[in-house]
């Protein structure tokens, strides 16, 4: 598989829709999915003022290549691509990014759900939530 298929990053500078965007486009897909995932204010009833993002990288980048690897393969996409923010996110703030092109639109709207789905199950990325009254890490509290 073509390494022009697949454009993973990891950024601690804000991400760009366009950038993805631009990186899926192709003549032969009538479909593009875009992900967006951005901080909102309120989780739980709790009202969130930023969250914070860390990974093991090398590791991140692994996991997101095998996921780009078998949405291709999976649901026959001509191209993928997936930036995640490592560092600080504020509210309204980008935190991750998956655009995925095919001939058509209903591959590119499954292979957006199981990237970002597979992401946050598998990517040894972390996301520390700051609250109005404390901060916790996800997934380290009931």
């Amino acid at each position: 598989m073509a390494d022009n298929k697949i454009d993973i990053q990891i950024l601690s500078k804000p991400l760009s829709i366009d950038a993805c965007y631009n990186f899926v486009l192709n003549e032969k897909c009538g479909g593009i999915d875009l992900f967006v995932g951005t901080v909102r204010r309120w989780n739980k009833g709790e009202e969130v003022t930023h969250l914070l993002f860390e990974s093991y990288e090398a590791m991140a980048i692994k996991e997101m290549t095998k996921i780009a690897k078998t949405a291709i393969e999976k649901f026959g996409l001509e191209s993928i691509s997936m930036h995640h923010r490592v560092g600080q996110v504020d509210l309204e703030g980008i935190a991750v990014i998956i655009a995925a092109a095919s001939k058509h639109r209903k591959a590119a709207f499954e292979a957006c759900e199981y990237a970002i789905d597979t992401l946050k199950d598998d990517v040894p990325i972390w996301k520390k939530e700051f609250l109005k009254d404390g901060s916790y890490w996800v997934n380290s509290r009931p």
